[in-house]
């Protein structure tokens, strides 16, 4: 099956649904990637920098708690290197040997992401590998080393609890004793500070989940009318869930190439879910997917944690 035809298959099975529903890693054609680099930027999306200061305050701790002699960084969805460069080059400090496999869907992006670390940190040993981490992590078979797999960036909070656990056992299938797992989570905090970076008043994150409907219009030939459709974001402080939505303004029919789609009205597509953990959270997920929490670190304000896992 080819992409277009696997993306118009979840289109049409996400808009059948109740609620209807549009699959979020879509966003990411190139218009929507460039919007959500603008979004990287917002003041009120405050994850990059949290993030970024764990890495260059905590890496130290974290290398000396892995305390490895032979160690393979895996990452998952690895990017183009610059979050991570840092990290690798505190641990090739502290491992003899360490090799780093940053693992992404773009062929592109792992280009950029090797100029980068072979220049920043020559030391290291370096394979790329592209496409689907759910394949390609099981392409890596020789174990000999201890492993350290890093899902970063909050991209955990992208799954819905259940979802998460199965990830994790699929993670913890991958992994032998002594291995560990380092896992991006956005903590759960006051509601004023989170919602915001998902409803901006700059209307950037208006644009990023319309975005959606634009590249349905031109891959899938879809006659969205994007002044029809408006934005919404909410958060749940109990469950930790920020959400996104598109929202029909009128009652309307949509067509994709032959289908035909019917909004009421007030009807919602959610298209995005971004849970945020607590400490009580974290642990019911640790103990449904049978791996073992060993340690956090977390940014001054207490925005951001990296979660450190073992095996």
């Amino acid at each position: 099956m080819s992409d277009t035809q696997l993306f118009k298959e979840e289109v049409l099975a996400g808009l059948r649904s109740t609620p209807k529903r549009l699959p979020s890693k879509y966003f990411y054609d190139e218009a929507g990637s460039l919007i959500f680099q603008e979004i990287m930027d917002m003041p009120e999306y405050y994850l990059p920098a949290a993030e970024f200061e764990i890495i260059q305050t905590r890496s130290e701790e974290i290398a000396k708690r892995i305390n490895a002699s032979q160690l393979d960084i895996i990452e998952l969805g690895a990017g183009d290197g610059r979050k991570m460069v840092h990290f690798v080059d505190v641990l090739c400090q502290h491992v003899p040997c360490l090799s780093y496999f940053p693992l992404d869907i773009s062929d592109s992006i792992l280009t950029i992401n090797e100029q980068l670390i072979r220049s920043e940190v020559p030391k290291v040993k370096y394979r790329s590998l592209a496409g689907d981490y759910f394949h390609t992590l099981r392409e890596l078979e020789d174990r000999t080393n201890q492993r350290l797999i890093v899902f970063a960036g909050s991209n955990i909070g992208n799954y819905r609890t259940t979802e998460a656990i199965a990830f994790l056992k699929f993670i913890k299938g991958e992994m032998k004793p002594g291995d560990f797992l380092l896992l991006g989570v956005d903590l759960k905090k006051n509601p004023k500070k989170i919602l915001p970076a998902y409803n901006d008043p700059q209307g950037i994150t208006r644009r990023f989940n319309l975005n959606l409907l634009t590249r349905i219009n031109r891959e899938l030939g879809g006659d969205f009318e994007l002044n029809s459709f408006d934005h919404y974001a909410t958060y749940h402080p109990i469950s930790g869930a920020a959400e996104s939505f598109i929202v029909s303004l009128k009652k309307q029919t949509v067509r994709i190439g032959s289908e035909i789609v019917k909004f009421e009205k007030d009807e919602i597509i959610q298209t995005e879910i971004s849970q945020k953990y607590d400490l009580t959270l974290l642990k019911q997920l640790s103990t449904a997917a049978g791996i073992a929490l060993d340690s956090f670190y977390s940014d001054q304000k207490d925005l951001f944690s990296w979660v450190l896992f073992r095996s």
